[in-house]
C-alpha cells in the first residue's frame, strides 16, 4: 500500500470557489478510482489560492483481478439474442458454457497497475471539473475542445509513492516540482512524495491546509485585537475568505480616525468587510472600535508597518466617501426624497415605487384603524409607510444597497421624526429569513405586514407566481414573513384567498415542519375550506397534533377511516336524516346517543376556538364507534337498516369534519 499525491497548480483561484473545489476534487477522484475497483483508505484535501491538491492514502500498487459471471439466453434462443450476448461479454461462442440449456459467460479481467489507472483518472477529473466559471488560454484556446480551468493551469504533481505517474494535460507533463510563496520563495521545490509535501511547502511559506490558515487568522486576529483592549466581531465567512486570499496569513491591526464613527456603524462595518475584507472590532463597552484587522500575505520585514499604513490610507478614502454621503443625504428630508420614487419603476404592470408606497400606506393605515394590529396609531402607520422607501434614492443606499431600510431609519431619526416611525422604516423588511427578528412594535408590524401583503397580492394579481425553483420577486420569502409576523403577534385577519391562500398553505407547511408540525395535519385543517386566519388555523393544528398522538386519537382515526371507506364504496357523499323504523341494536343506539352529545359540544368548542375541547368531544366517540363496528352489520339485508346505518356513518364522518378532515391524515 502506498500514498498518491496530486497537485494542480494554477494562477489565483477566487476565494469563494476554493472550498467547494477542494471537495469536488476529492469526490471526482474517488469516483474515477472506483470505476477501476480502487478505494483509498482516506483522502486528505488541500487548497490555497494557487493550488488544488489531495493525498489518497493506502492505495495498492495494482487492482485486483476480477472474475465476473453473466447469464445469457437459452441455447435454443434466436441467433440475434446470442450475438447480442457475445457483444456484451466480448467473448466468442466457444468460450461460453452450456448449463442445462442456458448460456453462461465467465469473464476474467486481470489486475491493472495503479499507475495506469491514475494516468487515466487524473486527466478525466481535470476535464470534468465543475468550476462555476472557467476559461481557456493560450494558442490552444482557439478550439472549443481545449481544456477549461478556473485560471491557466501551470503545473502538475502526480506521485505514487515516490514515483512520477506519467500523464500529460494540455502539454503540461506531471512531475514532482512545485513552487512556494510568490514573494518569500524563489525557484522550484522538488517533492519526494506525499509525506513531505506539506512540510516542504511550509518551509517555502505556503500553508496548504485551508482549515489551518483559518485557525491562524482567527487566533492571531484575536491576539492582535486583545493587545489593544478590543475584540473581533465574529465573522466565519470573512475568516474563510481571508484564508482563501493568502498562503501565509499574517493578521495586522490598524486604526482609523475616531471622527468617522459619526457615520452609522452598519456603514463602517460594510466598508470594512465588503470593500476591504477587514475584520471589524468592538471596544470593551461593546461599541464599534476605531480599528480594523487586515490579513497580509507576507511576513513583512518592518512588522507590517507599511502594509497597515497603506490599508489605513485606502480605508480613510472609503470612510470619507461614506461620511460625505451621510452628510449630504441628511440635507434632504425623507419626504422630499420620497417624491423621487415616481421616477423608479417597480414593475411595468404595477407602476412605480411611488405607486407601491401609496398602496402600502393605505393598507398599513387600514390594519391600524381596524384594530387588526392592536395599539397602532393609524397616522403613524401611514407616515412610516409613505417614507419607508425614500432611502432608495439616497447616496448611501446607492453605494450600499444592503442598507435600505436601515439608512431610512437613521435619516428619519436625524430629522426628528417619531421613534416609532424611524423604527418602522428601519425594520419594515424584517423578517428576511427564518432566523431573523420578527417585528413586534405596532407601527413596525403594520408597515412590515402591509409591505409584504401588497407584494404578494400585486404579483399574484398579475399572475407572476413562483414556479419550481424560480422566484424572482422573492414571494416565498414574503409569505414566510407574513406567517411569522401574524403568528408571532397573534394577529386575527384573513391573510389571502384563492391561489394566494394555497400558496400560504404551502409556505406554512415549510415553516411549521421546522417546528415539528406534520404537514398532513395542516392539510387536514386547510381541507375544511374557508380557513384564512393563520392564528386560528395553527391553534386547531396544534390541538389536532396532540390529539392524534393519544390512543383515543389513533383509534378514532382508524374508526373514521373505516367509516369513510365504507361510505366511499357505497357512494354516500351527504348524510341523510336518520329515521329509525326498527329497534336499533345497543351499539347502534349508543353511537346515536354519543353523536347527539358530541356534535353540539364539538361545534360549540370550535365556535369558541377551544380546539382542545373539540378534540375532547370527539374522543367520546371512540368507544361507541369501536363497539358499533364490532357488533353491528352495516350492509344488512334489510334495506331500512342498511340505509340508516350508512347515514349514521355519514354523521360520524361529518362530525369529525367539523374539526378537521381526517382523510388527509396519514397513519
Amino acid at each position: 500500500m502506498t500514498d498518491f499525491l496530486l497537485e494542480l497548480r494554477c494562477e489565483e483561484i477566487p476565494a469563494r470557489m476554493q472550498l467547494k473545489a477542494s471537495d469536488d476534487l476529492a469526490r471526482l477522484f474517488t469516483e474515477e478510482l472506483a470505476k477501476a475497483g480502487l478505494k483509498p483508505a482516506s483522502i486528505d484535501s488541500f487548497v490555497t489560492p494557487r493550488r488544488l491538491a489531495l493525498i489518497a492514502r493506502d492505495l495498492p500498487l495494482e487492482t485486483a483481478a476480477v472474475s465476473e459471471e453473466f447469464k445469457g439466453p437459452r441455447t435454443s434462443a434466436p441467433a440475434q439474442a446470442l450475438e447480442g450476448f457475445l457483444r456484451k461479454t466480448g467473448l466468442t461462442q466457444d468460450k461460453l458454457e452450456d448449463r442445462d440449456g442456458v448460456w453462461f459467460a465467465v469473464v476474467n479481467r486481470p489486475g491493472r497497475a495503479t499507475t495506469d489507472v491514475l494516468a487515466e483518472a487524473v486527466p478525466a477529473v481535470v476535464r470534468a471539473f465543475p468550476w462555476p466559471k472557467s476559461m481557456r488560454w493560450g494558442a490552444a484556446s482557439a478550439t472549443t475542445e481545449s481544456l477549461r480551468w478556473v485560471r491557466p493551469l501551470q503545473g502538475i504533481i502526480a506521485l505514487l509513492g515516490g514515483e512520477i505517474v506519467p500523464l500529460s494535460i494540455e502539454g503540461i507533463e506531471a512531475g514532482r516540482e512545485t513552487v512556494g510563496h510568490r514573494f518569500h520563495s524563489t525557484g522550484t521545490i522538488s517533492i519526494d512524495g506525499a509525506d513531505d509535501y506539506a512540510d516542504k511547502l511550509r518551509a517555502a511559506y505556503v500553508i496548504v491546509s485551508h482549515q489551518e490558515r483559518q485557525a491562524i487568522i482567527e487566533a492571531k486576529a484575536g491576539e492582535a485585537a486583545a493587545a489593544k483592549g478590543y475584540s473581533v466581531i465574529e465573522d466565519k465567512g470573512l475568516v474563510a475568505e481571508n484564508a482563501g486570499l493568502t498562503e501565509w496569513p499574517v493578521p495586522l491591526l490598524g486604526d482609523f480616525d475616531p471622527e468617522f464613527l459619526e457615520v452609522p456603524p452598519e456603514v463602517i462595518q460594510l466598508t470594512l468587510r465588503i470593500n476591504q475584507k477587514y475584520f471589524v472590532l468592538r471596544d470593551a463597552g461593546g461599541k464599534l472600535a476605531p480599528a480594523f484587522i487586515c490579513t497580509a500575505n507576507i511576513e513583512a520585514k518592518d512588522g507590517g508597518v507599511a502594509i497597515v499604513a497603506g490599508n489605513r490610507k485606502v480605508l480613510a478614502a472609503r470612510l470619507s466617501d461614506a461620511r460625505f454621503f451621510w452628510q449630504q443625504d441628511r440635507k434632504t428630508p425623507l419626504a422630499d426624497q420620497a417624491k423621487k420614487l415616481g421616477r423608479i419603476t417597480f414593475h411595468e404592470k404595477l407602476g412605480t415605487v411611488a405607486d407601491k408606497v401609496e398602496r402600502v400606506a393605505k393598507l398599513a393605515e387600514w390594519l391600524a384603524s381596524e384594530g387588526i394590529v392592536p395599539n397602532c396609531d393609524p397616522a403613524l402607520a401611514r407616515q412610516a409607510a409613505e417614507l419607508c422607501k425614500a432611502d432608495l434614492v439616497t447616496e448611501m443606499v446607492g453605494e450600499f444597497p444592503e442598507l435600505q431600510g436601515v439608512m431610512g431609519g437613521y435619516y428619519a431619526r436625524a430629522e426628528g421624526l417619531p421613534d416609532a416611525v424611524a423604527d418602522a422604516i428601519r425594520d419594515h423588511y424584517k423578517p428576511v429569513g427564518q432566523g431573523d427578528d420578527v417585528p413586534t412594535a405596532p407601527v413596525t408590524v403594520a408597515l412590515s405586514l402591509a409591505d409584504k401583503l401588497d407584494t404578494l397580492r400585486s404579483f399574484f394579481g398579475i399572475d407572476e407566481k413562483p414556479t419550481g425553483s424560480r422566484d424572482p420577486f422573492a414571494l416565498r420569502r414574503a409569505a414566510l414573513g407574513v406567517i411569522q409576523i401574524v403568528t408571532a403577534n397573534g394577529l386575527r385577519m384573513p391573510v389571502a384567498e384563492g391561489d394566494l391562500l394555497d400558496f400560504f398553505a404551502d409556505r406554512l407547511k415549510v415553516q411549521q415542519k421546522e417546528a415539528g408540525v406534520r404537514h398532513d395535519l395542516i392539510d387536514a385543517v386547510f381541507a375544511l375550506g374557508g380557513e384564512d386566519d393563520l392564528v386560528r388555523l395553527l391553534a386547531r393544528v396544534k390541538a389536532l397534533q396532540s390529539f392524534v398522538a393519544t390512543d383515543d386519537g389513533v383509534n378514532l382515526l382508524a374508526g373514521y377511516k373505516r367509516a369513510a371507506n365504507i361510505l366511499k364504496k357505497e357512494g354516500v357523499e351527504q348524510a341523510e336524516a336518520i329515521s329509525l323504523s326498527y329497534e336499533p341494536e345497543k351499539a347502534e343506539a349508543d353511537l346515536i346517543a354519543a353523536l347527539d352529545a358530541a356534535e353540539p359540544q364539538a361545534a360549540q368548542a370550535v365556535a369558541a376556538e377551544e380546539f382542545e375541547g373539540a378534540m375532547a368531544a370527539l374522543a367520546t366517540l371512540r368507544a361507541p364507534i369501536d363497539a358499533f363496528f364490532e357488533t353491528v352489520t352495516v350492509n344488512d339485508a334489510d334495506p331500512a337498516k342498511r340505509t340508516t346505518r350508512l347515514a349514521l356513518l355519514a354523521r360520524v364522518r361529518d362530525a369529525v369534519h367539523n374539526v378537521a378532515d381526517f382523510s388527509k391524515i396519514t397513519g
